[in-house]
């Protein structure tokens, strides 16, 4: 399996990823209408994008700006679905015990960690719609969210691009660019799928071993 191959069967949207240089406004729309709905593997369109701005054939502030605006609007729109649906949701994430805990998890920690969480779960595996639901099902207050979602949007938007352009930078095959960016892109979500595991193990321990009102 070559190095084309291999980026295609990671991310399917990959087939998008030639659009991006033949038509850079078309680029920029692309890269927003993909980045909105959550849990769309788009790293590669991301890469790409980063990518073309360090060979000068996209605007770098532009890749930004589509990819951040376009991740904070679908971010508020979780979070309202999850204000107005969240009992519905958190019923049917129980029905599933790992998801359950997950979704118990988010909630509490938006509450006592405010913003920083809001940040931080926004690098978690399909911490994007676990913090927003969670977050909206929680009445967590949408300016606040918006706030946190807006910062932990240009971190995430900052970190996807750069990675695409570190890789341009140090590559002229637009393939072995993409395949550095991704690999990057794997490590660092392979690392925080570890944290999440962990501190969620945690706090499923801690909760079991809680006095019950009646033992307390």
């Amino acid at each position: 399996m070559d190095a084309a191959s291999l980026i295609s069967w990671i991310d399917f949207t990959s087939g998008l990823s030639p659009r991006l240089a033949g038509a850079a406004c078309w680029g920029y729309a692309i890269l927003a209408a993909t980045t909105l709905p959550p849990l769309l593997p788009n790293a590669a369109l991301l890469v790409t994008g980063g990518m073309l701005a360090a060979r000068g054939e996209m605007s770098l502030a532009l890749v930004l700006a589509s990819v951040a605006g376009s991740a904070l609007l679908g971010d508020v729109l979780i979070h309202r679905f999850g204000w107005f649906a969240g009992s519905s949701i958190r019923r049917r994430a129980v029905a599933r015990r790992r998801r359950g805990e997950l979704f118990d998890w988010a909630a509490l920690r938006v509450q006592r960690g405010g913003i920083p969480f809001i940040v931080g779960v926004r690098f978690l595996p399909s911490g994007r719609l676990l913090g927003g639901l969670a977050a909206g099902a929680a009445h967590y207050p949408a300016r606040k969210f918006a706030v946190g979602a807006a910062l932990a949007e240009t971190v995430w938007a900052a970190y996807s691009v750069g990675v695409g352009y570190f890789g341009g930078a140090v590559s002229d095959d637009p393939v072995h660019s993409i395949a550095i960016g991704l690999g990057l892109s794997v490590v660092v979500g392979g690392v925080a799928a570890l944290v999440q595991r962990r501190a969620v193990g945690r706090a499923a321990r801690a909760a079991s071993a809680a006095p019950t009102p009646k033992e307390a």
